[in-house]
């Protein structure tokens, strides 16, 4: 257990992560003030949680003033985006990259600091048909991965580790969740499987990994109070394939035949039900797996399994199960015009 604490910053308090481990921090009686840093204004359902946290509205380029004045003596780093917004992704890797950055340079200069501790995910380790079984926190990518937002954490990760070797006395610790899922969590995966209709790969049924959002709250909450400097892999034990997921969630699965473009243009835009970046699309091909040993071992704390966490979640969009005459007539239409175009393909190289 660590000593009482002081000022805890929090990044990205607009936001549900955020907010809510803000929140948490400002309710426990070992920490003294709890300060949110963001550019946005939060909206009125999330300022509602911050009752106990003061807010300040800062930019990347001001943090390292803000961070300064307060003297703080821990940064949690939750500002991070997972997909493209506005923007598109220069916005993106000027969001999550450059204000990293600016935040570690913040840190470093801070004399005060006792503890970082930093949201990553375990897209990291990118997805691949190069993939071992099981990723370990000491498994390096086996290739450079094609999603923007994996990119930048391993771009996230390397300037930590340099923090690291600048100021050793400061306990960095690194959360790698896996993708987050639950009654309450809204992110890209959830409503992939929230679809009446949901498009995969013909052929392809990867393992799946997920981790409930109250869980990943609680690790970020003992990661600040407590001293557990590393780097951990968060997820629920076990996994689910793909093909059993879609069917606990009592939806359709739409697979698709499409040779001649790559499995994630075809999930992308042939069947138009969603947009998805090339981390979720290399995802639902090649799936992902980790192991939490470090994490329970030095924690004392388990997660909630892959299926639990993913019955919650069903429970929450149990109604929302039923396929329409017009979205099966979309899904036959365009598993019909892949398989002509497949033909036509083949015709042209024969002839």
């Amino acid at each position: 257990m660590t000593a009482a604490l002081g000022v805890v910053v929090v990044t990205g308090i607009s936001r549900y992560l955020g907010a809510h481990v803000a929140a948490r921090l400002a309710a426990d009686d070992r920490v003294g003030r709890v300060v949110g840093l963001d550019p946005n204004e939060p909206t009125a359902e999330i300022q509602r949680l911050l009752g106990g946290v003061e807010q300040v509205r800062a930019d990347a380029a001001s943090v390292p003033t803000v961070v300064a004045e307060l003297d703080a003596e821990v940064v949690v780093h939750l500002s991070l985006v997972t997909s493209p917004e506005p923007g598109g992704r220069a916005a993106m890797k000027e969001h999550n990259v450059i204000g990293t950055m600016q935040l570690l340079a913040a840190c470093q200069q801070a004399s005060h600091l006792r503890k970082l501790v930093m949201r990553s995910s375990t897209a990291a380790y990118g997805a691949s048909f190069r993939d071992p079984a099981v990723f370990t926190e000491d498994t390096e990518p086996r290739q450079v991965p094609r999603g923007g937002f994996a990119r930048d954490i391993l771009d996230v990760e390397g300037y930590l580790r340099g923090f690291r070797r600048r100021r050793p006395e400061v306990s960095a610790t690194v959360l790698r969740f896996a993708p987050f899922i639950g009654s309450t969590a809204d992110t890209t995966l959830t409503r992939y499987f929230a679809q009446p209709l949901v498009p995969t790969v013909l052929g392809r049924d990867p393992r799946l990994q997920f981790l409930h959002v109250d869980d990943a709250l609680e690790a970020l909450h003992r990661s600040v109070v407590e001293d557990h400097p590393g780097t951990y892999n968060v997820a629920g034990a076990g996994v689910l394939a793909l093909s059993q997921a879609i069917r606990r969630a009592g939806r359709l699965a739409v697979p698709v035949f499409e040779p001649g473009l790559s499995a994630a243009a075809t999930l992308a835009g042939g069947l138009r039900l969603g947009r998805y970046g090339l981390d979720q699309l290399d995802l639902f091909v090649h799936g992902r797996v980790v192991d939490t040993t470090r994490l329970v071992e030095e924690y004392g704390f388990e997660p909630r399994t892959t299926a639990a966490a993913f019955d919650d979640f069903i429970r929450r969009h149990a109604d929302r199960s039923l396929v329409t005459a017009d979205q099966l007539a979309t899904a036959e239409r365009a598993i019909l015009d892949g398989i002509r175009r497949v033909r036509a393909t083949a015709a042209k190289e024969s002839s």
